[in-house]
């Protein structure tokens, strides 16, 4: 369980308890009650089970795989995948593959429909790469339209684990990872993946040792 959800159900609890104090009718004290509930659900944070073989890429969220695509970066090209997390996702971000933390980049923006392509260029985001050794994967953290708190717990120079909780987005957002070239995509676009364990891409090992800015 994430913390945030104990704060938004215990503020709602005492608005409850608060109503039935004043006596005002059950259908009233019901609404924060079941509120409550809602937010403790909607914080969850399961256990999941990591991959472990070599040159394994997670998913750093759960969702709806929305597009696959490749885009042209300062690093060369990129296989691009976007990830949709709706309202009863879990919204709680993985680190795709096991390395050092070399960017964390924020940038305010708008709070669109994550579904929508220019989400990527307007709305408000958080990129983070990780070097991997030997090559890069980044993923970034996009707010949507009702998501207004992008919260990402690593800094630059942080090593983090495949599987490890990194950061969370509020209620409905989207999540692209950016992965090598060289990357074996495992998924296609129309599943569900689940953040930590759903492997989407591959690194051959025999090609893992080249350098990938």
């Amino acid at each position: 369980m994430v913390r945030d959800g104990f704060f938004y159900a215990l503020g709602l609890g005492v608005v409850a308890a608060v109503l039935w104090y004043l006596k005002m009718p059950l259908v009233l004290v019901a609404i924060p009650v079941l509120l409550a509930v809602f937010f403790l659900w909607f914080f969850r944070d399961p256990n999941r089970a990591i991959p472990q073989e070599p040159g394994q890429i997670v998913s750093p969220g759960d969702g709806l795989v929305t597009a696959a695509e490749w885009i042209e970066t300062t690093g060369g090209s990129r296989l691009r995948l976007s990830i949709f997390l709706n309202v009863f996702d879990v919204h709680v971000n993985r680190a795709p593959v096991a390395g050092t933390v070399t960017v964390v980049e924020y940038r305010e923006g708008e709070f669109m429909n994550a579904m929508k392509p220019e989400s990527v260029l307007h709305n408000e985001q958080t990129l983070v790469m990780i070097d991997a050794g030997g090559y890069a994967v980044g993923f970034k953290q996009i707010a949507g339209l009702l998501a207004r708190r992008i919260v990402c717990n690593v800094k630059v120079g942080d090593r983090v684990e495949r599987g490890q909780r990194v950061g969370l987005i509020k209620f409905g957002s989207r999540v692209d990872v950016l992965l090598p070239a060289e990357a074996e995509l495992r998924v296609k676009t129309g599943v569900r993946v689940r953040g930590g364990s759903s492997v989407l891409a591959v690194i051959p090992q025999t090609n893992s040792t080249a350098t990938v800015a």
